[in-house]
C-alpha cells in the first residue's frame, strides 16, 4: 500500500459518514465578521475535495474561476456551489457541480466522507465532501464558470511548509487566511482554509 493510500484510509476513518446537520443559527461563527449582522438563514453549499488517483500519486483537484463571473472571479476554488432542492444531499450537490464545472463523471467518484461545515462571512454554510476519483477521461472546464483546472500533489497539501498566510483588508480591517502557492497558482481564502482543515484532519493535527 502506498503512503497516499495509507493517508486516505486514515482520513476515511476520521471523516463523518453522512453530511452534518446544519448548526443552529445562533451558534454559527463566520470566518470573518461582516459590518452588519446577518438576519437571514445561511445559504447551504457543498464543495468537492477530489482525491485524484494518478500513476505518479494522488492529487487534489482545484479550479480557477472564470474572470467573467461577478463573484470571486479568477479565484481558485474547489468544484462546488449551492445545494439545490433537487439534490439528495450535500454529496449529490458536490458531485453535480463537479460534473457541471469540469465534466467529472459521477460514477468515477467514490465519496469517502464529509468534513464539518464551514461558515463564511458572506452567509454560506459549506459542507466539504471528500471523494476518491478514478478519472475515465480528462477534466474539461466549463467556460461559463471555470477558466482552468489544475491538480496539486497530495503530499504537498500535507506538508506544513507549503502553507503561508494571506492578508486582505475589508473596510479598514485586516483579515488573514491560509495561502498555498503552486505552479503559478495562489490558493487563499475559503479554499485555502478548507485545504488546511483537510490536511489537519488527514494528519490528525490541530493548526496553531
Amino acid at each position: 500500500m502506498s503512503s497516499d493510500d495509507t493517508i486516505i484510509d486514515r482520513l476515511a476513518a476520521r471523516l463523518l459518514t453522512a453530511p452534518p446537520p446544519a448548526p443552529a443559527r445562533h451558534t454559527l461563527v463566520p470566518d470573518w465578521r461582516p459590518d452588519h449582522p446577518i438576519d437571514r438563514p445561511p445559504v447551504l453549499a457543498a464543495v468537492l475535495i477530489a482525491l485524484i488517483r494518478r500513476p505518479e500519486g494522488v492529487t487534489v483537484l482545484y479550479t480557477e474561476r472564470s474572470p467573467d463571473l461577478r463573484a470571486h472571479s479568477g479565484q481558485v476554488a474547489f468544484p462546488g456551489g449551492k445545494v439545490d432542492a433537487e439534490d439528495a444531499d450535500a454529496g449529490a450537490a458536490a458531485l453535480r457541480e463537479a460534473y457541471e464545472e469540469v465534466g467529472m463523471v459521477t460514477r468515477d467518484a467514490n465519496v469517502i466522507g464529509y468534513m464539518p461545515t464551514y461558515y463564511t462571512g458572506t452567509n454560506y454554510l459549506i459542507t466539504p465532501v471528500v471523494a476518491t476519483v478514478e478519472p475515465s477521461g480528462p477534466f474539461v472546464p466549463n467556460p461559463g464558470e471555470v477558466h482552468s483546472v489544475f491538480e496539486v500533489p497530495l503530499q504537498r497539501i500535507l506538508a506544513s511548509e507549503a502553507y503561508g498566510t494571506f492578508s486582505i483588508h475589508r473596510h479598514g480591517k485586516e483579515h488573514r487566511t491560509w495561502q498555498i502557492d503552486h505552479d503559478g497558482h495562489r490558493i487563499w481564502g475559503i479554499t485555502a482554509n478548507l485545504t488546511r482543515r483537510f490536511r489537519d484532519l488527514a494528519l490528525d493535527e490541530v493548526s496553531s
